[in-house]
């Protein structure tokens, strides 16, 4: 029997609602059941109500979001030539620890650094190094999130360093683009895919392909949760529904040339397999009644 079909069932009227806001059910999320219900049999996919955020969760991520937000507000003016990109990881550091964050990337699953470094046609994940320093014309993927008192937030943006190439710069340019038309599809009660249907179509006006083997994913109470957002387009298929208190970020990665990437020995570092540039930006937002608000 579906889930939620089972809390309606179960579920007095006047019991508390299942969501722990300390409201009576029918105030609080009886309507929303019923609605999902009606969507779940039209075919989309409900993911668990344990994935939703409530108020409280969403100002802990906000608040999270405000140090991942600072951290790359103050790389704008940091990041320049001659620099080494492990410098940088110090200073996300340094800067997480002196605004009561942790950096979510240190340790986890082994990986070493508290930032990700991916300079031209690094699609994601280059690890920061004492050895690798910013050039001219380079362009930089920053991706920080931040850990604050159990809580989690994701961002990422990217930096040109001195004069770029008017195609990379038209690269950054159009990622940054394409992150903001993905954000343009997110509202309650429509597919999921709809992100990635939107990115897709747009990158490929610019001749730029998306990458298909990372995605986007759920965020909160752990770095990476329910749901997976594929920024590549799917057409014909109905996914996950989108639904208030969905947390997730959005992070197309847009490449000049074929999707296709190369996963490297060491792990974590992900190029593209022409060798071509690469560039993306990333948000952590959070679906309301009304759209969606940005948490970083």
């Amino acid at each position: 029997m579906p889930l939620q079909i089972f809390i309606i069932m179960k579920l007095d009227l006047n019991d508390p609602c299942w969501c722990g806001s300390g409201k009576k059910y029918k105030k609080c999320h009886r309507t929303f059941d019923m609605e999902t219900e009606k969507y779940r049999r039209e075919g989309y996919i409900i993911l668990p109500q344990k994935i939703l955020k409530n108020a409280h969760d969403i100002e802990g991520i906000k608040a999270a979001g405000v140090i991942t937000r600072g951290i790359l507000d103050m790389m704008a003016g940091e990041v320049k030539e001659g620099m080494s990109t492990q410098k940088i990881d110090d200073l996300v550091y340094e800067y997480t620890k002196d605004h009561g964050g942790i950096p979510a990337t240190l340790n986890y699953h082994g990986y070493p650094k508290s930032c990700c470094t991916s300079i031209n046609e690094v699609v994601c994940h280059g690890i920061p190094s004492a050895d690798r320093f910013l050039k001219h014309g380079d362009i930089v993927n920053i991706d920080i999130t931040t850990i604050l008192h159990g809580y989690f937030a994701d961002s990422s943006r990217m930096y040109c360093i001195g004069d770029v190439s008017d195609e990379a710069k038209q690269l950054v340019d159009v990622s940054q683009q394409c992150l903001q038309v993905g954000i343009d599809q997110v509202k309650p009660y429509t597919r999921l895919n709809n992100i990635g249907d939107a990115i897709d179509t747009y990158a490929n006006r610019f001749g730029y392909s998306i990458v298909r083997d990372l995605c986007g994913h759920g965020i909160g109470k752990e770095f990476h949760e329910d749901p997976e957002v594929v920024h590549y387009a799917q057409p014909k298929k109905k996914g996950v529904l989108m639904v208030p208190g969905m947390v997730f970020t959005i992070e197309p990665m847009v490449n000049q040339g074929t999707y296709k990437c190369n996963f490297l020995k060491d792990g974590w570092t992900v190029e593209t397999q022409d060798k071509k540039l690469s560039a993306q930006w990333e948000h952590t937002l959070v679906v309301t009644e009304s759209g969606y608000e940005i948490l970083t």
